[in-house]
Formats: C-alpha cells, sequence, structure tokens
C-alpha cells in the first residue's frame, strides 16, 4: 500500500497541473514560463523594481519603436517579464542590431518612472538564445 500512494499523490498533482494548463490562457502560460526563467538569467522582477535604482531584468520584446525625442533618435523596446513591462530607451539610436519584438534580452539600468511607466535609459543589455 504504501508504495501506491506516491504514485496517487504524483499523480493527481500531474492531472493538477494538465488542468491548470488547460483552463489557463495562452498569455497567462506564456507569463508564468516567463517568471520561471528569471533565475536562469539573474534577474528580478519587473514588478519589483522600485524607482532611482539599479536593476537587472530579463524577459521578451514586445515592441521595438524608433520615437524622437526632443528632436533625437531614441530607439524605444518594451521588454515584459510575466510581472510587468519595463520600457527600455537607447538615446541617438536609430537601431541596434538583434533588438527586435521576440527576443529575449537581459539589461542593467537604473529605473526610473515616466508618465506612470517604468523606464530604463541607455541600459547596458545582453541578448539571450531564444527557444
Amino acid at each position: 500500500m504504501t508504495t501506491q500512494e506516491p504514485q496517487r499523490k504524483g499523480g493527481s498533482g500531474g492531472l493538477r497541473a494538465f488542468f491548470r494548463r488547460l483552463t489557463s490562457s495562452q498569455a497567462e502560460l506564456e507569463a508564468a514560463e516567463l517568471r520561471e526563467d528569471l533565475d536562469r538569467h539573474g534577474a528580478t522582477p519587473i514588478a519589483s523594481c522600485a524607482e532611482r535604482q539599479r536593476f537587472c531584468v530579463a524577459g521578451t520584446l514586445r515592441t521595438v519603436t524608433l520615437r524622437p525625442r526632443g528632436g533625437a533618435p531614441a530607439l524605444e523596446a518594451e521588454l515584459y517579464d510575466g510581472s510587468d513591462v519595463i520600457d527600455l530607451v537607447w538615446l541617438g539610436r536609430r537601431k541596434i542590431v538583434g533588438i527586435e519584438p521576440g527576443r529575449v534580452v537581459r539589461a542593467e539600468g537604473l529605473v526610473s518612472l515616466q508618465d506612470g511607466r517604468k523606464v530604463m535609459f541607455n541600459p547596458r543589455y545582453e541578448l539571450r538564445p531564444t527557444g
């Protein structure tokens, strides 16, 4: 009897996980997967980042846009890690090879708030392998 109980326990846990995946939306599943990857990248969840402090964040780029700031070019990218988003802004840049939607990036810099959104200006970044 004792050998069957761990099997039942593990079986019900597997069944529970199966039903959780079945009832969760694709976005929820992707967010959970991204949050699990934070440890692997040595990053802080974006939702935990406070203003005026340096942090290392990692996630997937959702959008990349060229948006002039003060008459100078600025490349803006929205980074999502499953907990929140942060805008990465490179001032004076029109394009950075590898910075494109869907790319996994690890970025480090000072977090500030602009119009209620978290922003990192000219962060150090590392392109991570996809998949």
